[in-house]
C-alpha cells in the first residue's frame, strides 16, 4: 500500500454480551476496525458508533446465541438499504433452534437480495473483508 492509499476499514456490529466472536475475528483481519463495544456507553459513543457505520468502508453484522436484543437485525436491514455494497451479515449457528435459523436466513436472504454479503463463519468474513 503506498502512501496515498488508506486502509480499509470495518465497523464490527452485532452481538455484544458476553459473546467472544470479535476476540476471535480481529487477529485473522488484515484491514483496520472499530469494536463499538465498551464498558461504559455514552451518548458520545453512540454518536462516534453512527459516524463510524457511515466511513467504515465495511459494516459487519455478526449474531450469534448471545443476541440480547434485536437492535443488531434492525442495524444490518437499514444498512442493506441504505449503502449494500459496505454491509456483511454472518450468523453463527451453533446453538440457534431451528425457527430462529429459518428467520435468520430470511433476514440473510434480504441483505444479499439487497446487494450485501452473507457469511456462516468467522473464517470466511475475513477471507472477504481481507480481499476487499
Amino acid at each position: 500500500m503506498n502512501n496515498n492509499e488508506k486502509m480499509k476499514k470495518v465497523f464490527l456490529g452485532g452481538t455484544c454480551a458476553t459473546s467472544t466472536w470479535r476476540t476471535a475475528l480481529i487477529p485473522m483481519l488484515n484491514i483496520d476496525y472499530f469494536n463499538p463495544v465498551t464498558d461504559d456507553w455514552t451518548p458520545e459513543c453512540y454518536q462516534q458508533e453512527l459516524h463510524e457505520r457511515e466511513t467504515c468502508d465495511y459494516c459487519l453484522y455478526t449474531i450469534t446465541t448471545e443476541m440480547e436484543g434485536v437492535y443488531s437485525i434492525a442495524e444490518v436491514a437499514d444498512d442493506s438499504n441504505k449503502r449494500p455494497e459496505k454491509t456483511v451479515f454472518c450468523v453463527l449457528e451453533e446453538g440457534f433452534k431451528p425457527k430462529q435459523l429459518r428467520s435468520l436466513e430470511a433476514v440473510a436472504k434480504m441483505v444479499v437480495n439487497n446487494g450485501g454479503q452473507y457469511f456462516k463463519s468467522l473464517q470466511e468474513v475475513a477471507d472477504f473483508l481481507n480481499r476487499g
